[in-house]
């Protein structure tokens, strides 16, 4: 590869750097198993790309020379094409990754808080309806963050991912505390609008 068609890092989006980075393990792997690293790891406290974006990614890095892939031999039933990250690859990537200046803010998206906002459309049972499955929903994605914990205790490879699933697991406690709080709160709203004196007025919730 020619200087030339080195790409700067800033032309790759983070979804190619996140499929790199499940490459950078020890081991080769699969499109269908990269997917699955992402769900049980990355999800958690990123987002899990879609298979179609994993297998794009993958063909985006082998052109790069970032990842080299073998397809495997005649003993299996069917054919699979396996990737692995290349030297040219890791030193990218490990660029990347000590760049603060990529990292960028947070990004909050939150469907439920959204509907929220939206709560003068609403029945009052429907919000907390809607709080109370998304507690659930919460308590399992908290069940399945411990269960990758577990699995990847005690595996040198995977010190770092364990402290981001650590950060995760925390993460999901202080949701489960924020949704419980937010029930609260409804529940004082509707005391608030058995109160005829307590009208709002037609300016916004902020001020400008």
């Amino acid at each position: 590869m020619t200087n030339s068609q080195e790409p700067k890092k800033q032309e790759l989006p983070p979804t190619a750097w996140a499929v790199l980075g499940l490459l950078s393990f020890p081991g080769e792997r699969t499109g269908y198993e990269v997917k699955k690293w992402a769900d049980s790891s990355l999800r958690f406290f990123y987002w899990s790309p879609a298979i179609s974006q994993i297998y794009a990614e993958l063909r985006r890095l082998e052109d790069l020379g970032y990842a080299a892939s073998v397809r495997s031999g005649p003993e299996e039933a069917r054919a699979k094409r396996r990737y692995a990250i290349t030297d040219a690859g890791r030193a990218a990537l490990a660029g990347w990754a000590a760049d603060t200046a990529e990292a960028g803010p947070p990004v909050l998206k939150h469907g439920l808080l959204l509907r929220i906002w939206l709560g003068h459309l609403a029945e009052p049972e429907r919000l907390r309806a809607m709080v109370g499955e998304h507690l659930g929903r919460t308590r399992g994605e908290l069940a399945a963050v411990r269960e990758a914990m577990e699995h990847a205790s005690g595996v040198p490879e995977w010190t770092f991912p364990t402290l981001a699933l650590r950060w995760s697991e925390r993460q999901h406690l202080a949701e489960l505390e924020l949704a419980e709080a937010l029930l609260t709160d409804l529940d004082g709203l509707r005391e608030d609008r058995r109160d005829p004196g307590r009208q709002a007025d037609g300016d916004a919730p902020t001020p400008g």
